[in-house]
């Protein structure tokens, strides 16, 4: 049965059902219905309702950005990364590509009783190798433990909060300007399936779990266009356009599929699963808007920063309001569908 129609079938028995699936939590279009429908219907203001990386609020002279995220994954310890890292990571990166500079952290952690007391001290090691890596500091946190069978080993929660040094968004980009990737998609979320050992694949693909404050000031201070960027996280590449774009209202995206990046292994991956992996998810990417004039700048950044494997992947256009379009190897167009759930189990 194609993806497509199964997705919509597991869509609809969801809705039928009106509880709380795993799909809710899988950052496709599951999140962000019970996302608009639910939180914002109760908690929605001017601050909160963008649905950003991170919030943008002034506190006197300042503008800062405050976000947070929750973490669990399994395994926790996986090929290029851990759980220690991710979620510093993560939240460095919320906080960098809405053009700020990552200055504090909180840590939250709450533990399954018989945890490893040695994989405790591992994760907070890595945790603290992460925030050096990043340049920040946690400042502040909570520990707790719930009983046996309460949680899945270990969540972790960060909190973040960072100076704005430019202001991004939506509401600046416009049609001409081009859309950039800074590598490889799809590595991390390959890597955790392969670390489960669930398929019979062998393959030398890690995480790319990285910070992305470094490069991302790079392009602030150097880039005079930069519009707009975006994590590339859970749904990937995908989902994020698809959120952007519906935020365009006259635009859209033109994507060239022979520009996206993506290692031959995990294409034959893809292939062979059938999974698109325009929506796998990554941990160490994001998309930033610039300007066509200065596409070629903003690559040469990037790859001068140490994401050798940068490009242009496509543009802003006229036609096609608010509908990704990919163009394909052999010339057509199809539409980039926003599923409802993902492809793969949950990994985060």
């Amino acid at each position: 049965m194609p993806y497509a129609l199964c997705s919509m079938l597991y869509a609809y028995s969801l809705l039928m059902e009106e509880k709380i699936n795993l799909s809710h939590g899988s950052g496709f279009k599951a999140t962000r219905e019970i996302i608009e429908n639910i939180i914002k219907k109760y908690l929605g203001n001017e601050v909160l309702s963008p649905l950003a990386d991170s919030a943008v609020v002034s506190l006197s002279d300042k503008e800062i950005a405050f976000t947070t995220d929750s973490y669990t994954v399994n395994p926790l310890f996986f090929k290029g990364s851990d759980i220690g890292k991710l979620a510093v990571y993560g939240t460095v990166n919320d906080l960098s590509v809405s053009g700020a500079r990552p200055l504090f952290l909180s840590l939250g952690i709450i533990v399954e009783d018989g945890f490893s007391m040695k994989d405790f001290e591992k994760i907070i090691r890595s945790v603290k190798e992460a925030k050096a890596q990043s340049g920040v500091e946690i400042v502040c946190g909570d520990f707790k433990v719930v009983e046996k069978g309460k949680a899945d080993k270990i969540f972790i929660n960060t909190a973040g909060i960072g100076l704005i040094q430019k202001k991004v968004g939506t509401n600046l980009i416009e049609p001409g300007d081009a859309v950039i990737v800074n590598g490889f998609l799809g590595d991390h979320e390959i890597s955790i399936l392969l670390s489960r050992r669930e398929f019979d694949f062998e393959a030398d693909i890690k995480s790319d779990c990285a910070p992305l404050n470094k490069a991302i000031g790079k392009l602030i201070k150097e880039c005079k266009t930069l519009k707009f960027m975006r994590d590339l996280t859970r749904g990937g590449l995908g989902v994020a356009l698809n959120e952007v774009v519906l935020d365009l209202n006259n635009y859209g995206f033109r994507i060239i599929q022979t520009s996206l990046p993506v290692r031959e292994p995990v294409k034959s991956i893809c292939d062979l699963l059938g999974y698109d992996p325009l929506f796998l998810a990554n941990e160490g990417k994001f998309m930033l808007v610039v300007s066509d004039g200065e596409k070629d700048k903003a690559v040469d950044i990037l790859k001068k920063e140490g994401f050798r494997y940068s490009a242009a992947i496509g543009s802003v256009v006229k036609d096609n309001p608010r509908k990704v379009i990919v163009k394909t190897s052999i010339g057509g167009e199809r539409i980039l569908d926003y599923p409802y759930a993902g492809q793969l189990p949950r990994i985060c």
